[in-house]
């Protein structure tokens, strides 16, 4: 029997990425939706295919497989709607392929509105090469010369409250709109008004004409000290989505099997965090990292405040070509507790911008791959925090501390070698304070979720309480001011089956403590030496743990985490917090 919330039997989710596509099938059982089964295949959106179809139908066909249901003909066409055990009844789609929009960013004032229209263009794949404001001391004839040589994709404009004047706005967009007329048509840009709403209108006639598409959204600052950019994000998508179907064979397809229920990857994640925030406990938001080969995505939400990020400067991919300007070998060298030439570490950074989709051949490798992942989520997560709106730092605190959980998606944590393997990783790139547990997305549900939310909203809710999501370890990150060595922390844990086990951490050290699987336990700690463990400093607390893959992390090791300058010993060192967590 079907739940009345039930609109539909079978869902097929898919997510075409720069190095895998992925199909999920959802189905009712028992009157709640379920993941059914997980199908992957190589992405075919970039060379030498450039056809993002083929690797959807390997996908399906890789799902029918582990399934034993028909879901394509003989043609290989999606069988809709589901008839005899065949078929689906709805497709939705999620799409992270395809290069960073090139984006111009246009404002009335550099420190309001030019400040919001920059976090909107972070809120999807885009990279932004220029920014233009009424006080930025640049001529109308340089504005234009730039616009001109940039060939933007995009150009988002901002700036005026709602009912404000309207003028200066008309002036920016005379120099946009003489920089089209200057512009063969084929590469003049789409343009993103998000301004005073009182003058979109009249913008509209002059710029539509001579863009390749231009959308009025709601003002990103309605008002001087209020931002809102999620109705605006939502419409950027759509102009990525667009720009994709116009440059990105097969996707026109995936739009039109989706009844146009297709999204940015970066969008759908960014989607679901917000709707898991919203159940936020206290003042601890949840936060998202998607660590993908095109970027690196974030997103922050408590209660109705939330902030998204996309980083493609620090993705896996073809940006690892800038890695060694924001990184030295160096740096890198001190995560890796091998000796590995500096020349070999070069050559591997290079070798993976080239070719994203290729694995480790090697234990060596593995630990480069996750030493540039640990450098690349401590550099997106600066990055991040800079952006975060004021309103959003205080409730969250503004540090890492006030997370609850952290969910990771990204193959190069999720699918390591070992669960540790990828736990440190996060643990070091992150560097989390407090009281925390960390999800691993290891099927990549969140984007698939998050394109299905609009026009299934029951799925998300139900496929989030069958407790798909692998929960990796309950964290507790002490933070103390003590010498290497010094009992920072006392505590005890009982579990379910009356087993109680009492610790002792000492600053430095890296603890664990194991939970049975499938039980529950209660963890009391008493900090010593004015340490924080997530309670306020000095403050003893309790809380439940457990359900997780490695029980109790207890990372003792500082904030940052320090490593011992000498080779030899940080190598030790490294190989250590490996073996602790079953690396």
């Amino acid at each position: 029997m079907h739940s009345s919330l039930v609109d539909a039997d079978t869902i097929l989710a898919l997510e075409v990425g720069t190095c895998n596509t992925r199909a999920l099938l959802f189905d009712v059982v028992e009157g709640s939706y379920r993941l059914v089964a997980t199908g992957k295949a190589p992405s075919t959106a970039s060379a030498p295919v450039k056809d993002v179809v083929i690797g959807l139908v390997q996908a399906i066909k890789d799902l029918q497989t582990i399934t034993g249901r028909s879901l394509l003909d003989a043609e290989s066409a999606m069988i809709i709607p589901s008839r005899d055990g065949a078929g689906v009844d709805s497709v939705v789609a999620a799409i992270s392929a395809g290069p960073a929009l090139k984006t111009v960013v246009v404002g009335m004032l550099g420190q309001v509105s030019l400040e919001s229209a920059i976090r909107l263009a972070r809120t999807n794949l885009n990279r932004v090469v220029k920014t233009i404001s009424l006080n930025d001391g640049q001529s109308t004839s340089e504005q234009v010369d730039a616009l001109i040589r940039l060939e933007p994709d995009l150009v988002i404009m901002a700036g005026g409250t709602d009912g404000g004047a309207s003028l200066p706005l008309l002036k920016m967009a005379e120099t946009i709109a003489l920089a089209c007329q200057l512009t063969s048509a084929e590469k003049r840009p789409a343009v993103l008004f998000s301004g005073n709403s009182s003058a979109a209108e009249e913008l509209a006639a002059s710029l539509k004409p001579l863009t390749s598409g231009f959308v009025a959204s709601l003002n990103i600052r309605p008002s001087i000290d209020r931002e809102n950019l999620q109705p605006a994000s939502r419409d950027l998508a759509d102009l990525t989505i667009n720009s994709r179907r116009s440059r990105l064979k097969g996707v026109d397809d995936l739009y039109t099997l989706t009844s146009g229920n297709l999204v940015t990857a970066s969008y759908a994640q960014a989607n679901m965090i917000r709707f898991l925030g919203k159940s936020c406990a206290g003042n601890r938001g949840i936060l998202g990292v998607d660590v993908g080969a095109s970027a690196i995505s974030i997103t922050a939400a408590c209660k109705d405040d939330s902030c998204a990020s996309v980083f493609p400067q620090f993705g896996l991919g073809e940006s690892l070509n800038g890695f060694l300007k924001q990184a030295s070998l160096e740096e890198l060298l001190r995560w890796i507790p091998d000796e590995i030439p500096m020349s070999y570490l070069r050559d591997y950074v290079y070798h993976k911008a080239t070719f994203p989709e290729s694995l480790p051949a090697t234990q060596e490798d593995q630990n480069i791959e996750l030493a540039i992942t640990r450098i690349l989520l401590e550099l997106s997560m600066c990055e991040f925090g800079k952006g975060m709106p004021a309103g959003l730092q205080r409730l969250c605190g503004g540090s890492n501390s006030h997370y609850e959980p952290i969910l990771v998606s990204g193959s190069v944590i999720c699918d390591a070698p070992t669960v540790g393997q990828g736990l440190l990783t996060v643990l070091d790139g992150i560097q989390p304070a407090g009281v925390t547990t960390i999800i691993f997305d290891r099927d990549h549900l969140l984007p698939g979720l998050g394109a299905a939310v609009t026009s299934h909203p029951v799925l998300p809710v139900q496929i989030i309480d069958s407790g798909v999501f692998s929960g990796a370890a309950s964290v507790v990150v002490p933070v103390s001011l003590a010498r290497p060595g010094t009992v920072i922390l006392e505590g005890s844990l009982v579990t379910d089956d009356g087993t109680e086990s009492k610790f002792e951490v000492t600053q430095g050290s890296l603890e664990i403590l194991p939970v049975p699987n499938g039980q529950l336990g209660r963890l009391k700690l008493h900090p010593l030496h004015k340490t924080d463990v997530g309670f306020g400093t000095g403050h003893p607390g309790e809380m439940q743990v457990g359900g997780t893959r490695l029980g109790v992390v207890i990372d003792a090791r500082g904030r940052p985490v320090q490593l011992p300058r000498e080779d030899g010993r940080r190598r030790e060192t490294l190989k250590k917090w490996l073996w602790t967590l079953g690396g």
